[in-house]
């Protein structure tokens, strides 16, 4: 009889959806060098994922040991929370939201590894019902989280801005071991209406939600509002949410080729 195969397995590999760039006339699938080199700080393989059709999704989860929805300039229509354009001045990327809105809850029922940054948190809310405050600074209550465009990528992605009290009990907490850290947290959209099955991971100062899970998917998943891939090796909490992300990829790895 002959020995059973030996399956030898490669790095996880990471989905990240693009966003859509026109340089000189010319259209191009985007994703952050950042996204891609904390995708490779957790031990994965980043496959930069175009823009397709809604009807290709099971195709490429076949290839998806994790996603990793990544922060834009751009924000998600507010046609999909039921709300006209706030400010048509603030760019929108509707070739992204029809993807990744519908990857999501995909993605979440197949139990493949799910982490959101920035827009990315903000498409898993709406995606799965949730609603956007399409200007954080005016709502009442609420602070202005944007970031100051005159100052270097430097400084406004490397500024602690403020911090988050995390929510006891729940995987934040579990990765982070903390009550309270601060983040580089900067944006000009937020969650309005958490949507249905998702729990609170943690909150700004002012209340404004800036984590979150979904507490009855079968696999890892968390959306940040801040960016933890900036600099990521160099942020303790960064570094452990990486690799929290990492060994749920490398587990769903090992159970689709049933190691």
């Amino acid at each position: 009889m002959n020995a059973p195969e030996v399956i030898q397995l490669t790095r996880p590999r990471v989905l990240l959806p693009t966003c859509q760039r026109n340089l000189d006339g010319h259209v191009f699938h985007a994703a952050g060098r950042k996204y891609v080199d904390a995708v490779r700080m957790a031990g994965c393989m980043p496959l930069v994922a175009p823009a397709t059709e809604a009807d290709a999704i099971d195709e490429l989860l076949e290839f998806a040991d994790g996603i990793l929805l990544t922060g834009s300039p751009s924000n998600v229509h507010p046609i999909y929370f039921g709300e006209a354009v706030h400010n048509p001045a603030l760019p929108l990327d509707l070739e992204r939201d029809r993807l990744t809105l519908g990857l999501i809850p995909r993605a979440l029922e197949l139990g493949v590894p799910l982490m959101a940054i920035c827009r990315g948190f903000q498409e898993v809310n709406v995606a799965l019902g949730g609603s956007l405050h399409q200007a954080v600074h005016e709502a009442d209550g609420l602070d202005d989280h944007r970031d100051d465009e005159t100052q270097s990528l430097e400084s406004r992605y490397g500024t602690l801005r403020h911090h988050v009290s995390v929510e006891p009990g729940g995987l934040l907490e579990q990765i982070v071991g903390t009550g309270e850290f601060k983040v580089n947290s900067l944006h000009g959209q937020g969650i309005k209406q958490l949507a249905p099955g998702l729990r609170v991971e943690a909150r700004a100062h002012d209340g404004l939600i800036e984590a979150f899970t979904k507490v009855d998917a079968p696999a890892f998943n968390l959306g940040v509002q801040w960016h933890p891939e900036w600099m990521a090796a160099a942020n303790p909490i960064s570094v452990k949410l990486f690799a929290a992300f990492g060994a749920a990829c490398k587990a769903h790895q090992a159970r689709r080729f049933g190691c």
